[in-house]
């Protein structure tokens, strides 16, 4: 039944307009009859014939105008629907189930396959699954690559009341209908060369890299001083090659350090590649007894120039406080490491330290009391350096505290000889609900034995106070302290006892170590260095012989560190037993049932079981306090800190762990598993 043809609006007034004006003459008429009878009867006459011919045109013209219109109508949709095939952008519409019915020229040649995407769209792109097609009125959008090409397909849903029923589109013919009358509308943007151009722009950015040598001096005086010029050159002519490898502009601003810029292109070539000129300058040998090794900071991704040098600055000084010899790469709050391989060689001269201890007398001076803190459940070597900063806050005259929550069994034999002891006061320990009622602006804290806010006994102290001290041996991660006053981390150091058994030594004529408290740092030393069998150097033997020279006792310390009967065992059930995996890394669990501090027991075990043959790396796992401890040990063939960086831990190249919270502990082996083998893999064990 065809519908009735209704004009409407303008076009329904511009019709009526003679009848309208029709009004406008009778009124005309009538007034001309009122002024003059002959005239308005000659009026008449002409107002008759007007409303006649207006009367005819309205209603018999009418059809013949409103075919006009229908066909200009048709010919304007005919035109409209042919400026949408040929339309530039790629268009095309689709069902609820993500089907083709419809798609313009470009669009039919972007797709290729007709018929295939008249099946489903996602045959022809698979991102386009019917999980991302909208379901509301918010649009879609999807990056995409299709023969090499980049896109940006935008799906948008379109509402059609009545769609079917007012438009001539031949959509019904593969008979998908769609009951809610919702279509989605496809539009697709060719971005491959915006994104070629994006990339082109992003690859010219320039990077501000810092190189430093680490050991320069030391380096030289290992050779004979003929020889040194020769051995400078050839550092110097490694590092430009290299530069030369990836069009850098290298400029030597110091004798050991250097800047350069190059583009971003080159970065991927670098990391790739692992930064081999740190191999390559550590490989230069000319009778120099001691490597040179070299540390490289790089600040990428950064609005400007000053930024990028900024972030280049901090990513050298976390190089360097991990110890040298690796590159450190910034971006943004990403920090990526590669290097850091060969063992630390300490200094050996001790000026570092004698600053660093003239500065904290200075700071102890200045302030009202000492707070001192470790790392959470803390250890020997934590408790002994605590014990040495007390010391230097009582010589000054200061009201010290140690903050430490749980007693391990490893420090309460050294604790046990402090508490009811009359040479110190009652509040010398304090728990971290005591100690957060204490600090204040006017308060120093003095941190030991850890660089990281979230291994601290407790971190809310850091925001208590703005004078802050940081004493540790462990190398630096991402994550640091903000804003120290003082900062003296030294991961050559074989311990925080030996650390503050030097700064001690500078602090004046009237400190006097008592014999407990040289017991205390004695047994830190002994505790990390495994009885001096790791990380010693000639400093480490010093520092020992300064704390005997004290009233340290090894004998008296020995014996307070025996383990008991349940102990031995569990130590012997975990290396019982133990999993070599890869044939050289040793892994097992150490129970805890029955013991006060499995932590430290696994710690135990992991240096035991270096002592088998073969054996590069031992792991050991302990669940304690809903958390799961991974203690790792090494002598020298693996770096182990790398690994537990992986892992979200860190530590020294041969003392490292890492703690789990939210995994079971198979969950946390099969990490450690997987994190050997793609090493393995990688060439990076």
């Amino acid at each position: 039944m065809k519908k009735k043809v209704k004009v409407k609006g303008a076009l329904q007034s511009y019709l009526r307009w003679p009848l309208f004006l029709s009004l406008l003459l009778i009124a005309m008429d009538i007034g001309i009859n009122l002024a003059d009878r002959k005239a308005g009867m000659m009026m008449n006459g002409f107002v008759v014939v007007y409303i006649v011919i207006a009367m005819a045109l309205y209603f018999f013209k009418r059809p013949s105008i409103l075919g006009d219109i229908v066909r200009y109508a048709a010919d304007y949709g005919q035109v409209q629907k042919q400026l949408l095939k040929d339309m530039a952008l790629p268009y095309g519409v689709l069902d609820c189930q993500g089907r083709l019915l419809w798609g313009n020229n470009d669009f039919i040649e972007v797709v290729g396959d007709e018929k295939l995407a008249k099946k489903s769209i996602s045959r022809i792109f698979p991102e386009i699954t019917e999980g991302v097609l909208p379901v509301d009125m918010q649009d879609q959008v999807i990056h995409l690559t299709k023969d090499n090409s980049s896109y940006k397909i935008l799906l948008r849903k379109i509402i059609a009341n009545s769609f079917f029923e007012d438009q001539a589109w031949d959509i019904a013919e593969d008979g998908h209908e769609d009951d809610s009358n919702s279509l989605i509308g496809m539009y697709i943007y060719d971005e491959t060369e915006i994104m070629s151009l994006a990339r082109l722009n992003q690859e010219q950015r320039m990077i501000v890299g810092l190189l430093y040598i680490d050991n320069y001096e030391e380096a030289l005086e290992s050779i004979d001083e003929v020889r040194r010029s020769l051995l400078v050159a050839l550092v110097d002519r490694k590092i430009n090659k290299y530069m030369q490898s990836i069009d850098a502009i290298v400029k030597k601003v110091e004798k050991d350090k250097y800047i350069f810029i190059f583009k971003h292109k080159y970065l991927t070539q670098l990391q790739n590649n692992k930064f081999n000129l740190l191999e390559e300058v550590r490989t230069i040998n000319i009778g120099n007894e001691m490597s040179v090794t070299i540390s490289i900071g790089l600040g990428v991704n950064t609005e400007s120039y000053q930024t990028g040098y900024e972030y280049a600055r901090a990513a050298i000084d976390l190089a360097l406080g991990r110890g040298g010899d690796q590159a450190v790469v910034k971006d943004g709050d990403k920090i990526f490491y590669y290097g850091g391989k060969s063992i630390q060689l300490e200094k050996s001269t001790r000026v570092k330290a004698r600053v660093k201890a003239h500065a904290l007398k200075e700071f102890v001076e200045a302030k009202d009391k000492v707070v001192i803190m470790g790392h959470a459940i803390g250890d020997v070597d934590s408790f002994g350096a605590g014990i040495g900063i007390y010391r230097i806050a009582k010589t000054l005259n200061k009201k010290a505290h140690i903050v430490i929550n749980e007693v391990t069994t490893s420090v309460r034999p050294l604790m046990t000889r402090f508490i009811n002891n009359p040479d110190y006061e009652d509040d010398m320990f304090l728990k971290s609900e005591q100690a957060i009622g204490l600090v204040d602006n006017n308060t120093l804290l003095v941190i030991v034995d850890v660089n990281r806010p979230s291994y601290t006994e407790c971190k809310e102290l850091l925001g208590l106070t703005r004078t802050i001290v940081i004493l540790d041996h462990h190398r630096q991660t991402g994550e640091a302290i903000e804003n120290p006053v003082l900062s003296y981390i030294e991961p050559y150091a074989s311990s925080s006892c030996e650390m503050v058994a030097e700064v001690l030594q500078y602090i004046g004529d009237g400190l006097r170590l008592k014999q407990v408290e040289a017991d205390a740092m004695y047994a830190g030393i002994m505790i990390d260095t495994n009885n001096f069998l790791t990380k010693t150097g000639v400093r480490t033997f010093e520092a020992a012989a300064f704390l005997r020279r004290s009233g340290a006792d090894v004998t008296r310390i020995r014996k307070a560190f025996r383990s008991d009967m349940d102990e031995y065992k569990a130590k012997a059930e975990a290396v019982s037993a133990t999993e070599v995996y890869m044939e050289h890394y040793a892994i097992t669990v150490c129970g805890g049932v029955g013991i006060n501090s499995p932590t430290v027991l696994g710690a135990q075990v992991a240096n035991e079981l270096l002592n088998i043959t073969n054996i590069r790396a031992s792991f050991v796992f302990t669940e304690f306090n809903d958390k799961i401890y991974l203690s790792a040990r090494s002598i020298d063939e693996v770096n182990v800190q790398l690994i537990m960086e992986k892992l979200g831990g860190g530590g020294h190249m041969s003392v490292a762990g890492a703690q789990f919270t939210g995994c079971t502990l198979s969950e946390a082996i099969y990490n450690l598993k997987t994190t050997l083998s793609v090493m393995k893999k990688e060439g990076e064990l």
